[in-house]
């Protein structure tokens, strides 16, 4: 831990490093780590946290129980934190959302099934981010989102790439706008620059504080 927080220390004095993370649980693959060391690792982290300052950058999978009974034990280690990619139920978006700290993070993953569109409904606009985790979860044709989805871009397979053009089946930074649309489509919100800015905000002051949301 101490040359991790080393190397954080570094990072953050060289204006890299705003955020402790990815880091959380993850029980849909403990073919790569088993649920007591991730149990015990992720604790860890809130030191990283604690000794630098920052925000938490949080990973969430099939394991919100033991997830959010870390967090409380650790909640004044941490300012600010977002549970990105989240696409657990309302019953578990309601308890992390009683941790007035914590954002969520809604990509591509997020909205995938009606289910997940309704919870994505959900999180308060003041509490809500939005991403890619390019290179993965896309917005596919076969999403409950898609429908929403406006922007589009031409894309060619990787091998016969073009400048200008998206890899096939990559997602891709610019793809973000496709998050938004389907966040503003489903939620019914007219306004998508409004929207956008509030999500600016909001990422603003998760990572730097309520001063630099307002600035």
């Amino acid at each position: 831990m101490a040359e991790l927080l080393d190397v954080l220390q570094d990072g953050q004095s060289d204006g890299k490093v705003v955020a402790v993370g990815e880091t959380g649980l993850d029980y849909d693959r403990l073919h790569f780590c088993d649920a007591e060391t991730q149990r015990r690792y992720f604790a860890l982290q809130f030191e990283l946290a604690r000794s630098s300052g920052l925000p938490m950058f949080l990973h969430l999978r099939a394991a919100a129980a033991d997830f959010l009974d870390i967090v409380e034990r650790h909640a004044g280690d941490f300012p600010a934190g977002v549970v990105h990619s989240f696409d657990g139920s309302l019953d578990e978006l309601r308890q992390i959302l009683q941790h007035d700290k914590l954002s969520i993070g809604i990509n591509g993953c997020s909205l995938k099934t009606a289910e997940n569109l309704e919870v994505m409904a959900a999180v308060p606009l003041d509490r809500l981010l939005i991403e890619t985790d390019c290179p993965w979860c896309e917005i596919r044709p076969s999403h409950a989102g898609s429908k929403y989805v406006v922007t589009k871009w031409e894309a060619k397979d990787r091998k016969k790439h073009e400048a200008g053009k998206l890899v096939k089946s990559r997602n891709e930074p610019c793809c973000i706008a496709q998050v938004l649309e389907v966040v503003a489509g489903h939620r019914g919100i007219q306004d998508q620059e409004q929207l956008a800015q509030q999500v600016y905000d909001n990422a603003r002051r998760m990572l730097f504080g309520a001063e630099a949301a307002a600035g």
